[in-house]
């Protein structure tokens, strides 16, 4: 009886339509690569626990210095900073202090990340006169601090953003303005792509799976008078975060917590969280709302067992 095995592909003048076990070590040992981070697959893998007096919590101070969390502690992040644009818990920093304000904090998440850990950052480009792509500055940081790049989604707001205008010279070439309906999500992971999955549980079905790998997500904004917060992404957002690149159990920490809708992603898919959030009213709203999820959780168990 013949042995039927599949002949894996591998990287060719010609670019290779398929991916059975695909030999990609051409491409990579290219010199297009040369200088970049590389993933250290010989890492030993170090996991330490979160305090219980910070897990499931959120600190009401700045995430610049996180030493109530100790290294190797976090499986996740997932963040959307603040935009330094005159919104009321924004400082008004030059781009240079902004960039060097991000990079303690994205160091600081590398420092408490597990090894293959992943950080997710929701973006937004600012500006037209001239445009500012904060995205790309970013990027830049985030790989000079070491962190591995593994992609960016474009988030397709859709048609829930509010109705602009702003389009510069009308049915004109004089000077037409290009008006976003889009945000990205930059993806990375700490010094190796994989992560440690011994005794570890997905909770992600085969339909979320073939969905949240596409580079495209469309899906509504948050309504910011809904929440109570002037620039909340919605928990559809980290909830895909977590179910694609987390384990159930896993600790998930946003180190710009606002609203609290990271945390209540979190909370829905079984995962733990820790939070940072430096405004005190902010803090207080997200924990209310925390609040009231664990409580409607208990009270939807409670009325399932009787």
């Amino acid at each position: 009886m013949r042995e039927n095995k599949r002949k894996g592909t591998k990287t060719s003048s010609f670019g290779s339509p398929g991916r059975i076990n695909h030999d990609s070590s051409q491409f990579y040992n290219s010199r297009l690569y040369e200088g970049l981070s590389k993933e250290n697959r010989n890492i030993k893998y170090l996991e330490n626990e979160v305090p219980k007096t910070y897990l499931n919590k959120i600190i009401c101070k700045s995430s610049e210095k996180m030493i109530e969390l100790p290294d190797c502690c976090v499986h996740l992040m997932i963040t959307s900073p603040p935009y330094n644009v005159g919104k009321e818990y924004d400082n008004d920093l030059t781009l240079e202090e902004y960039r060097n304000f991000l990079k303690i904090v994205w160091n600081e998440v590398k420092r408490v990340l597990v090894p293959g850990g992943r950080a997710c950052i929701n973006v937004a480009n600012l500006g037209r006169k001239p445009y500012l792509p904060l995205h790309i500055y970013i990027i830049e940081d985030m790989l000079e601090l070491g962190y591995l790049m593994r992609g960016e989604i474009i988030w397709n707001k859709g048609t829930s953003i509010s109705p602009s205008t702003a389009w510069g010279s009308w049915i004109s070439a004089k000077n037409p303005t290009l008006r976003d309906m889009h945000e990205y999500i930059l993806v990375f992971s700490k010094d190796t792509y994989s992560r440690f999955d011994k005794n570890k549980k997905n909770t992600i079905s085969k339909e979320e799976f073939l969905e949240y790998t596409k580079s495209l997500w469309t899906f509504s904004a948050e309504q910011a008078k809904k929440v109570g917060h002037p620039a909340p992404f919605p928990i559809e957002l980290p909830y895909r975060l977590i179910q694609l690149y987390s384990f159930e159990g896993d600790v998930v920490l946003d180190p710009f917590m606002g609203s609290g809708q990271t945390a209540l992603a979190a909370i829905k898919s079984n995962r733990k969280f820790v939070g940072y959030e430096i405004n005190e009213d902010y803090c207080k709203l997200a924990e209310r709302r925390i609040y009231e999820l664990e409580t409607k959780i208990k009270s939807d168990m409670q009325l399932k067992f009787t």
